[in-house]
């Protein structure tokens, strides 16, 4: 039975082994988007736009984990939430190196997408649990292995594949390995209580908690923040293809820019911009990096304006679910699912629409068109900076 936290919790052990749980989800991300030319028009055959299909269950499957797993997380526990994560993954990975064609690469994507899943359902309320006063901090330190993972994915992809020549087999199996780490982290330990069951807050408090205008608009957000992260990384190899710089390499230069600010910048600056600054903060340089990604042509504007965009998609996803922890506990583990669920669903609906793009246009069309999300968000998150400075000077 799972408790509060107590001396027998350890709490190093816990977090390193969640932070190697991150790096399975994000390095899925680095080795699907390699993939996209394995099975794309000179591999497979498949076109853009049924790759994107084949695509999305890693992101609807994410949400659907994430909402399923969520109110679980406070009633069955984050330890059980987290053996599904790594026997999802586990099947996922199998299948992934088994994949022949459209139907199988879907069905691979989509046990890959459960686990990625139940790996945020689970770590993002166990992460806030051990940390209850440095949630800012500290959750931008666990995501640090988001855009890590990506790096690590990006350049074994790219090590294995174009340097050594070895399969895409190969390259998916190497999952294999942090995947068994951190399965071994997490046996045997003991978990926290979610902060929701700490505070007493009831089922219905916690319902009524994600029906408030606050937690929708951030909702909304979500949707706008993940698409414009997550559906340009994951389509990098083709949004780029005529930039003359390799995609995967500027992925992992984008994820490496994303990791040092996570580990190094997000305490700082969360203690200056407080949340609803840093997320105005994130939107304007996403859309000067957008912007610029359109438009340069060369390896090294492409990496120059790769860094721009790199800064200011750093602080999206974490900073969105620490605001809703901090200013929303009541919501629970429901409340960070629901955020993290909303955002893949975006980028599972946004996918299929930039491979049409992609099909009948150019990369650089495609960012233009990707860049109206940040647009839109500058605007809402300074809204939301002007009325968290009028309802609490010191929680901005």
């Amino acid at each position: 039975m799972e408790g509060t936290i107590k001396e027998g919790t350890d709490k190093k052990r816990l977090f390193l082994a969640s932070c190697i749980a991150l790096i399975v989800t994000s390095m899925t991300f680095a080795i699907r988007a390699r993939l996209e030319t394995v099975f794309g028009p000179e591999g497979v055959g498949l076109t853009l736009e049924q790759i994107g299909y084949a695509f999305t269950p890693a992101f609807w499957g994410f949400t659907l984990a994430m909402i399923i797993g969520g109110p679980l997380v406070d009633t069955l526990g984050m330890k059980k939430i987290t053996m599904l994560a790594f026997t999802a993954h586990l099947i996922g990975i199998v299948m992934t190196i088994m994949a022949t064609n459209m139907t199988s690469l879907f069905t691979a994507t989509a046990f890959i997408g459960i686990g990625n899943g139940f790996v945020e359902a689970a770590l993002n309320p166990l992460v806030a649990s051990l940390y209850p006063t440095e949630k800012t901090k500290m959750l931008n330190r666990f995501h640090v292995w988001f855009p890590g993972g990506i790096v690590v994915g990006s350049v074994v992809g790219y090590l294995l594949m174009d340097v050594m020549g070895l399969s895409w087999q190969i390259m998916a199996g190497s999952l294999f390995i942090p995947l068994f780490l951190y399965g071994y982290l997490f046996w045997g330990q003991h978990f926290p209580s979610t902060e929701r069951v700490e505070m007493g807050v009831s089922n219905g408090d916690m319902w009524k908690t994600v029906a408030t205008p606050l937690f929708l608009f951030m909702g909304f957000c979500m949707l706008l923040t993940a698409a414009t992260e997550l559906g340009t990384n994951q389509r990098i190899e083709s949004l780029l293809k005529s930039s003359g710089a390799n995609a995967l390499l500027v992925l992992a230069f984008i994820n490496g820019i994303m990791a040092i600010g996570r580990g190094f910048f997000a305490g700082p600056i969360s203690s200056k911009l407080k949340t609803s600054g840093m997320l105005l903060f994130s939107a304007v340089f996403s859309f000067i990096g957008l912007m610029l990604l359109s438009s340069v042509q060369g390896v090294g504007m492409t990496f120059a304006a790769a860094a721009v965009f790199a800064i200011g998609i750093t602080f999206f996803w974490p900073t969105m679910i620490s605001f809703v922890a901090e200013n929303l506990p009541e919501s629970g583990a429901l409340g960070l699912s629901i955020m993290g669920g909303l955002g893949m669903l975006s980028v599972s609906i946004v996918l299929p629409m930039m491979g049409k793009v992609l099909d009948d246009a150019t990369g650089q069309e495609a960012l233009k068109m990707m860049s109206i999300l940040p647009a839109i968000l500058i605007v809402l998150f300074a809204g939301l900076f002007m009325f968290m400075r009028k309802k609490n000077p010191t929680a901005i």
